[in-house]
């Protein structure tokens, strides 16, 4: 965790975070953009970090949306627009309830998506204005994993963003959901070739 930077000198080892990206109630069942397994997911991602996890960094990211513009849509396509979900403010865009146990565990969040459709945690910020990418190097992190909702959508879309800015970045698939087979095959062959490593657990 980052308090405990003082434990983990530069060059002992690798300084990893873990990435849980999107779990709101919004993705999970009964929400507005329910994905099955979601309630599952959050529960898993609790007890990882409830337990001795031994990231350096445990980092939340919030789909956030205030005036999305056409990223929602009253008849949506589901590849580009979008029913509304993650509306700031509401219940649905809070973390999942499984993780306000660990809250005190949780070192970053960063919300994403304000004024337009944002699958990236890259894309989002914290309350102090600073990026994803901002946390993760003032803490000198090297490494993340990626966890959450889901698989083919924003976190396929994070994980190509950590690697893109020279995180080592691996996908844990036991914590995440997908949408469907079809676009969680696409995103495996994305996360492929950006050299991202998808495994079953940590």
């Amino acid at each position: 965790m980052a308090e405990n930077s003082d434990q983990h000198p530069e060059g002992r080892h690798p300084r990893t975070a873990l990435l849980v990206v999107d779990v709101q109630p919004t993705f999970c069942e009964g929400g507005a953009l329910a994905v099955a397994g979601g309630n599952d997911v959050a529960a898993n991602v609790a007890d990882l970090v409830a337990g001795e996890h031994g990231y350096d960094l445990v980092v939340t990211t919030q789909d956030w949306h205030i005036d999305p513009g056409d990223h929602f849509s009253d008849e949506p396509d589901f590849v580009d627009t979008w029913p509304p979900h993650g509306v700031a403010g509401t219940p649905e865009a809070e973390l999942h309830p499984a993780l306000h146990a660990i809250a005190d565990r949780i070192d970053a969040g960063v919300r994403k998506g304000m004024d337009a459709a944002a699958y990236s945690g890259f894309e989002g910020v914290d309350n102090n204005g600073r990026t994803l990418d901002e946390v993760l190097s003032t803490a000198g992190v090297t490494h993340v994993d990626v966890v959450g909702i889901a698989f083919d959508h924003c976190v396929r879309a994070t994980a190509v963003d950590a690697a893109a800015n020279g995180y080592t970045t691996t996908v844990i698939d036991g914590l995440s959901a997908s949408v469907a087979p079809e676009t969680e095959a696409a995103a495996r062959a994305q996360l492929a070739e950006a050299g991202i490593d998808v495994i079953a657990s940590r």
